[in-house]
């Protein structure tokens, strides 16, 4: 892997992890658009190096969300010490939070070999994101046909039940599969919980945050096993390029969805994944 191809990469991870468009699928389908055979998708050492670039986005989340997680985690450690929860709105939070994380853990540690064969080819991404096109489609519409009554009325991320998180953790843990968006699919599950489309977007940028951080920890000891020492250096500098983009895009973002829905970026998934499957059935890409 060239250093181009790795700031390529990073900027395009750092970006395509929060928009909901599926920043896995885009790590497939880019390099195959752009034709760099010698980047090897399925190996080890290339999905090593792209979970080390989801350490940036985890860090720049980290960052961008620091005031939250600083009242949380004294929430977390306050709860913990008393032995009981209380009616703090923080500790509320942060309880969903570690409830809403199990789902992608256990299913990430269950499935991670078998989805991982997925990675080489093109045509699984493509219909995968297309068909994450068609997710954020259908979540917009049924929320507009939930809240069409006059008197129907979002509800507070705190608000939300224990079951509904893990339902939320559960749209998380889709994002295995290469075209399916982490936040995309969290997002549906949390406007169909009854969230707003901007209480959607911050409760799964929040939710993403550990699981993205412990899968990027997990993997850095790949990047110093044998043959893998040399995109070591390209992972340390794309981590740093992808923590910058995804700051800018949370910040980008959270304001977006203000005003917002999720209808324009289920157009693009759709129509960039037939584009995409179209040109793998054709031998143009593989």
């Amino acid at each position: 892997m060239t250093f181009l191809q790795a700031i390529i990469l990073a900027v395009l991870q750092g970006v395509s992890e929060l928009f909901p468009v599926s920043s896995l699928g885009h790590t497939i389908l880019i390099p195959a658009l752009l034709g760099w055979h010698n980047i090897h998708r399925a190996d080890p050492n290339f999905l090593a190096f792209v979970v080390v670039l989801h350490l940036g986005t985890a860090i720049a989340l980290i960052a961008f969300y620091r005031h939250d997680w600083a009242k949380l985690g004294r929430a977390f450690v306050a709860s913990v010490v008393r032995g009981k929860l209380s009616d703090d709105v923080d500790e509320r939070v942060a309880w969903l939070l570690v409830v809403g994380t199990v789902p992608v853990g256990i299913l990430g540690l269950l499935f991670k070999e078998k989805v991982s064969i997925l990675f080489g080819t093109v045509a699984p991404a493509a219909i995968f994101l297309m068909i994450n096109g068609l997710v954020m489609f259908a979540g917009d519409w049924l929320r507009r046909r939930q809240h069409a009554a006059p008197d129907a009325a979002y509800r507070p991320i705190e608000a939300l039940t224990y079951p509904q998180s893990v339902a939320v953790g559960f749209g998380q843990a889709f994002a295995l599969l290469p075209g399916i968006s982490r936040s995309g699919a969290s997002m549906v599950v949390g406007l169909l919980c009854g969230l707003d489309m901007a209480s959607a977007a911050r409760y799964s940028f929040l939710l993403a945050t550990p699981v993205i951080f412990a899968a990027a920890a997990l993997e850095i000891p790949e990047l110093w096993a044998p043959g893998a020492h040399v995109v070591a250096a390209q992972a340390i500098v794309g981590a740093v390029l992808a923590g910058i983009f995804a700051y800018l895009s949370v910040a980008f973002l959270t304001k977006y969805f203000k005003n917002h829905d999720l209808r324009a970026f289920g157009w693009y998934c759709l129509l960039f994944g037939a584009l995409c499957l179209i040109l793998a059935k054709i031998g143009v890409i593989s």
